[in-house]
Formats: C-alpha cells, sequence, structure tokens
C-alpha cells in the first residue's frame, strides 16, 4: 500500500518553530493558502519555514473564486437593503471584473454563514437584499447560485505569487476552483516541471471530471467550497463517485479536504462520526488527507496530526480484529 499523505495547512496557530518541528517526520506538505495571505506574507512564510523545516511547501492558489473586501463586519437581517461599490465604501467584491457581469435578480450567496443577497438594482453602486440572514465578514468566498460569470483562472495576485514562489524553488502548487481541462492545460504549461494538484469544488469540476482526470496527476476534493455548488447532501454521493473514475488510472492521486477533524479546532479529542468520515475517505482510496482550520487556527494541531496517524495506521492494519 502506498503512502497515504498528511498535508497541514499553515496559518497564525502553526507558523512557529516548534510546531514546525513538531511536523518533521509526520507531516507531507505544508499548504499556504494564497487566499489568506498577502504577497508580503507569504514570502515572510516562506523564508520562515525554509528556514525551520524541510517538509515541502504547496503554494494554494485564489483561483477562479469571488471573494468579499469588507471594512466592517456586520450581522444582516432578512429584509435589509446593503451596497456593493466597486471602490470605497465598506463593501467591494474580489476581483474587479466581476461588477461588469453582475445582472438584477442574481442571488450571492456569502461565506458559509448563510448570507444570501438579491440584486435588485445595478447603477453606480449594487443595490442588494437580504434574503437570508447573516454575518457579512472579509474574504469570504461569494457564489453566484443562479448562474456561472466568467472569471480568470488566476487572480492577479496569484500569477504574483507563482513567480515569487518560483524564485524560492517552491515544488508544489495547487489550482483552486479548477472548471474545464483547458484550466489544466494553462496551469500545466505555467508551471512545467512542477507538482500540481488540481482542486475539485466546483459542479463543472465534477461534470468535467472524467476528461480532466486525463490531464492531470494529483486532485483534491475540496468539499467546503463544492458543497456551495452541490447541495450538502449530495457530497457522499460525489465523493464516491469521484474515487470511482479515479480507480480507472492507476498513476492518479487524490486527496480529501474539508471538515476532517473540525471539531478538533476546539476539543482535544475528535468525535466519532469524524473518524468514521475519515475511514471511510481512506477506504475509498484517499491518497492524502488535508488539515486546514484544523492546523491553521485550530487550538490542538499537534492531537489532529496524531489522529490521523492513528487511523491511518488502524485503516492499514490488516489483522485488525472487531
Amino acid at each position: 500500500m502506498s503512502k497515504i499523505k498528511i498535508i497541514c495547512t499553515l496559518g497564525p496557530k502553526s507558523v512557529n518553530r516548534n510546531l514546525l518541528k513538531f511536523f518533521n517526520n509526520k507531516v507531507n506538505l505544508l499548504r499556504l493558502n494564497l487566499s489568506h495571505l498577502t504577497i508580503n506574507k507569504l514570502i515572510q512564510n516562506i523564508k520562515f519555514i525554509k528556514k525551520n523545516s524541510t517538509i515541502p511547501i504547496c503554494i494554494d492558489t485564489e483561483g477562479a473564486q469571488i471573494r468579499t473586501k469588507v471594512k466592517k463586519e456586520k450581522h444582516y437581517k432578512s429584509g435589509q437593503n446593503l451596497k456593493i461599490l466597486n471602490t470605497g465604501g465598506n463593501f467591494c467584491l474580489y476581483p474587479e471584473n466581476v461588477y461588469s457581469q453582475l445582472k438584477i435578480n442574481d442571488i450571492l450567496s456569502i461565506g458559509f454563514n448563510d448570507l444570501s443577497l438579491k440584486v435588485i438594482n445595478i447603477k453606480k453602486k449594487i443595490l442588494c437584499k437580504v434574503i437570508k440572514t447573516g454575518k457579512l465578514e472579509n474574504n469570504k468566498g461569494v457564489h453566484l447560485q443562479n448562474r456561472k460569470i466568467k472569471l480568470n483562472y488566476l487572480t492577479k495576485k496569484d500569477f504574483k505569487a507563482i513567480e515569487i514562489s518560483k524564485k524560492f524553488n517552491i515544488d508544489f502548487f495547487a489550482l483552486s476552483f479548477t472548471n474545464s481541462v483547458n484550466d489544466i492545460i494553462k496551469f500545466n504549461k505555467l508551471l512545467k516541471n512542477k507538482n500540481k494538484i488540481f482542486k475539485i469544488e466546483t459542479l463543472s469540476s465534477v461534470k468535467n471530471f472524467q476528461s480532466i482526470l486525463k490531464k492531470g496527476k494529483i486532485f483534491l476534493i475540496d468539499r467546503g467550497d463544492l458543497s456551495k455548488a452541490v447541495d450538502i447532501e449530495n457530497i457522499p454521493l460525489v465523493q464516491r463517485k469521484l474515487f470511482k473514475l479515479k480507480k480507472k488510472y492507476k498513476n492518479k492521486k487524490m486527496y480529501v479536504a474539508t471538515n476532517l477533524l473540525e471539531s478538533m479546532l476546539e476539543n482535544s479529542y475528535p468525535t466519532r462520526g469524524e473518524a468514521n468520515d475519515i475511514y471511510n475517505s481512506l477506504e475509498m482510496g484517499a491518497d492524502g488527507l488535508v488539515l486546514a482550520a484544523e492546523t491553521a487556527i485550530g487550538k490542538h494541531p499537534r492531537d489532529t496530526v496524531r489522529f490521523l496517524q492513528k487511523i491511518i495506521k488502524a485503516y492499514k492494519k490488516s489483522n485488525l480484529k472487531i
């Protein structure tokens, strides 16, 4: 059985010498998420990691996603009006080419706290009505529910970060919101001789997965953003479908991410449901398990890694008797 990899996302709680030392010989890849890093912070983190660890680094791009820019976070109730400005003001969207594509009656779902807006007027500003109560927060993903719009497969910040990362000899890069074979071809061309991970987190990537599989080698099912494109009750079905297609190719790898050990953001031990979810993913054929918030901002990053080691060992132990 091939080695099952553990990928850890680094954040405010985990960019420190002691934790990096603990990760040695336990973690296979350290993920830096560009959606939550400025270019300057990215450079600082790369330098710090390379000075204190030999674990390879993966740069995870922003990709083709709309995100919020909010100066003051606020809770909104259904029925309230909300303005989105192109520049200035409290609430803007990123990237900027989104504004010219929005239409009246578009539905914007923001983050994972249920805040949903309906576009009711477009002039110098975009006027929206809140149709689902929730909190407006900075740097949250925005999903256009009713239709698709054109977004570049990488942002300006992604291109800049990639060029900088090449100078530091970073060898792993992840394409967020992969949608098509064309996205993979462009990313492969941009990053020749590098290890590329293609994230499956859109409806388009699920529908096109059979053709996408032929062009890439490593794929990551990001169940978080995928659950905004696919009803959450169908995520287990989609995950199984993707693994079934992947089994036809022996040289392809598939990782699984999102909420593996969500309860361990606060608690030092996982739930039985989480243990079962991880084991199921391993049975399906997961080649890697990705910790995100658990190691980036969680209170127990060491315990999450230890538990993944335990459950991988339990899965591999062929003579386990119940």
